[in-house]
């Protein structure tokens, strides 16, 4: 008699896992379209704005790098560039991952500089024909106020322990040894950017180098040269990722967590937020296309 319980109850239980199992799944086809929470999947990272940190975003390409479901990751790029180190620690993590991975770079609006780095790590490169792209190069900025602070009365004194430990000062003008100084720095660091579009477009370095200025170009100007593989959008990118290890029909996409919304970006929105990391990170190396931020 007991016997029978148990199996009376298994069953029962059986059929209630079975049931809401069911309808998970119509609820997850309904509401959901394709977002089917078994298969193959492609993964997309999102990198916006003005690069200033890297953790938050090779956190999440790392997660994804580490899930068998996960066969391809999209990295969607719409940003100017930014910090010479996040934007290097963003593409090595790309790199890592794309060893064991296919990584393909979808471009935005903006891509370039340090966006354009991180691009490059990927697989493939898919730009719209108006994206705005390039801008290979490296700048640093200092600001000079000897003279509107002599106009104020104003004095500013420095203790220092060496001889360039105020190098860049807005109290005086840079020495002419110590220009050289930092332009020994910037071209080490240019010919790092270089040295990776050249490396992974598999390109020539002297025609990587011709192209390396500062100049911008549109995803049609950059294809024709080299720096972008196809053109189309961020659907198009998505198909693509999913063709090339053959996911087959509509693609299972999935994103990242959004994080709740703070009470400045509620108040003053992205663009205030831009503005502000534009002049946090402004003392520093820069893989970034300083006209192309406000969008």
């Amino acid at each position: 008699m007991a016997k029978k319980h148990i199996k009376l109850v298994i069953g029962i239980a059986g059929l209630f896992f079975l049931f809401f199992f069911m309808l998970l799944l119509f609820f997850t086809v309904i509401l959901g379209g394709n977002s089917l929470p078994f298969g193959d999947k492609v993964a997309v990272v999102e990198i916006e704005g003005i690069i200033t940190e890297s953790n938050s975003i090779n956190k999440q390409i790392k997660e994804y790098g580490e899930r068998d479901d996960v066969k391809v990751i999209v990295v969607r790029i719409d940003s100017p560039g930014g910090g010479v180190g996040p934007s290097q620690e963003v593409y090595r993590e790309l790199k890592k991952v794309s060893a064991k991975k296919k990584v393909v770079a979808s471009m935005g609006s903006v891509a370039a500089s340090g966006g354009y780095y991180i691009a490059a790590a990927a697989n493939k490169i898919v730009a719209n024909p108006g994206t705005i792209t390039g801008s290979i190069g490296v700048i640093m900025e200092f600001a000079n106020a000897e003279e509107l602070l002599k106009k104020i009365g104003f004095k500013g004194y420095v203790i220092k322990s060496g001889e360039y430990k105020d190098i860049g000062s807005p109290f005086r003008g840079m020495k002419d040894e110590e220009k050289k100084l930092i332009q020994d720095v910037i071209d080490d660091v240019y010919k790092q950017f270089v040295d990776v579009v050249a490396e992974n477009r598999r390109l020539d370095i002297n025609a990587v180098k011709k192209y390396a200025d500062g100049r911008i170009f549109s995803g049609t100007q950059a294809k024709n040269i080299g720096l972008v593989d196809e053109l189309g959008n961020f659907n198009d990118a998505i198909d693509i990722a999913a063709s090339m290890v053959g996911i087959k029909g509509k693609p299972v996409v999935i994103y990242p967590e959004k994080r709740g919304m703070g009470l400045w970006e509620l108040i003053f929105g992205n663009t205030a937020n831009q503005l502000f990391e534009r002049l946090r990170g402004n003392y520093g190396l820069l893989y970034i296309f300083p006209y192309g931020i406000n969008r």
